[in-house]
């Protein structure tokens, strides 16, 4: 029987990377029944909802998702589509590993960064109660709840467990925010305690942006609420080479939902320029999540081997080739 993953390619460069993705995967070997579900800005805004209810239902069917980008307007218009499936679907872990890519060109070539970035996924910040107070004043709230604190912590120390990591990291503001990041730092340390031979620590989140960009090679497993998460997970995503070529996962107890976490790009959208490496990346981290421990290891050691052989990859990473050339090379890689 095939897997049934529900596919959202997104708008912009989404259905370009989504479709070499598609191909790739397919070329593991491993049976998957792609149910395609069109969700774009125009559809959202015809629907007057971020995640209109046959996203939903797709997801309900399936349970798996494999996501490309959607185009998220700022300072106005709709609300972001990933914040809405994360909470409809109660995603609670963003899950971004973020490692060196041989051959792969940047500042820290002479480095080994591997590191994996757990994100409180549905409160915080992104909770979205705001109001103005008074004209020209406005209040945002910070929600952090125990229930959310420790799902994120303990989903951390189990994948450390399993993965066999031995450093974890949490990171807050609580000489600040006493109450809201206590909270979730004395969740941390309750979850450590059921885990004595992993070391763990805690670093201000100031101090540890500066630590990751001095020494990012000491970094192992990090756990953090949801605006530090989002924050320094681009962030480090910037010191292997940028979004382009990292992964990220949304992890629930009955979902799913694989998606690159780079933007639409519409400025270069349907011209075959677009770099599909962080959605196969993502496919590579759904297959595992299937238990296809072998065609994942195939597929991330094919893209591993086409950036180490420098050649065909696309612009964005200091190539000259388009979508299907870099794709085509990761198949024939496989085999």
């Amino acid at each position: 029987m095939p897997y049934k993953v529900t596919l959202i390619p997104g708008d912009g460069i989404g259905p370009e990377v989504a479709d070499a993705t598609v191909r790739a995967v397919d070329a593991t070997g491993v049976a998957i029944e792609w149910e395609r579900v069109e969700l774009t800005s125009k559809i959202i805004e015809a629907a007057g909802t971020p995640v209109p209810q046959h996203v939903l239902d797709s997801l309900d069917r399936t349970r798996l998702g494999l996501k490309g980008p959607v185009t998220t307007p700022v300072a106005g218009g709709f609300s972001s589509v990933n914040v809405a499936l994360r909470k409809k679907l109660d995603l609670f872990a963003n899950v971004r590993p973020v490692h060196t890519l041989p051959g792969l060109k940047t500042r820290f070539d002479d480095l080994k960064i591997d590191m994996i970035l757990f994100r409180e996924n549905t409160e915080d910040v992104y909770s979205g109660l705001e109001h103005e107070v008074v004209k020209d004043v406005v209040e945002s709230l910070k929600i952090i709840t125990r229930t959310a604190s420790i799902k994120i912590a303990e989903y951390a120390f189990d994948y450390a467990q399993r993965m066999g990591r031995k450093k974890v990291v949490a990171v807050h503001k609580a000489n600040i925010m006493k109450l809201s990041d206590g909270l979730f730092l004395r969740c941390c340390r309750e979850v450590a305690e059921r885990y004595p031979w992993i070391s763990y620590k805690e670093l201000i989140v100031d101090n540890a942006s500066m630590q990751l960009v001095m020494r990012p090679e000491t970094f192992d497993v990090l756990i953090l609420p949801n605006l530090y998460g989002d924050i320094l997970s681009d962030l480090a995503a910037g010191l292997v080479g940028g979004l382009g070529i990292v992964p990220g996962a949304n992890m629930g107890r009955d979902h799913a939902v694989f998606e690159a976490v780079h933007g639409s790009a519409p400025d270069i959208a349907g011209k075959g320029l677009a770099n599909p490496t962080a959605l196969m990346m993502s496919a590579g981290m759904m297959l595992t999540h299937l238990g296809e421990h072998d065609a994942a290891k195939r597929l991330h050691d094919a893209i591993g081997k086409v950036y180490l052989d420098g050649k065909p990859l696309t612009g964005d990473v200091g190539g000259n080739a388009n979508t299907t050339q870099f794709t085509d090379a990761v198949i024939a890689a496989m085999k």
